[in-house]
């Protein structure tokens, strides 16, 4: 399944905000940041990662749906869908 802005929305917005959170954790480390403080910030990268891949799962599980009930062929099985799913949990 090819992905869009389309299909995968908000996951965007979130993998741009995290993009952003990964730099500031960056400069933080370059600029000896407390330990404590970073950890907390990388681990809100690390959050918001995962909440985008869920969301592009989601999208992509709505996407087959779709299709499927319009009597198309949809481009994954759900079987795709779930093992893709359980690589991010």
């Amino acid at each position: 399944m090819e992905l869009n802005e389309s299909v995968v929305g908000d996951a965007l917005t979130r993998l741009k905000r995290a993009h952003g959170q990964l730099a500031g954790v960056i400069t933080m480390i370059e600029a000896g940041e407390d330990c404590a403080k970073v950890l907390t910030q990388l681990a809100a990268v690390s959050k918001a990662l995962d909440r985008a891949g869920f969301k592009i799962v989601a999208s992509g599980l709505r996407h087959c749906q779709d299709a499927q009930n319009r009597g198309d062929q949809p481009p994954m099985s759900v079987t795709e869908l779930e093992k893709l799913f359980l690589a991010l949990a």
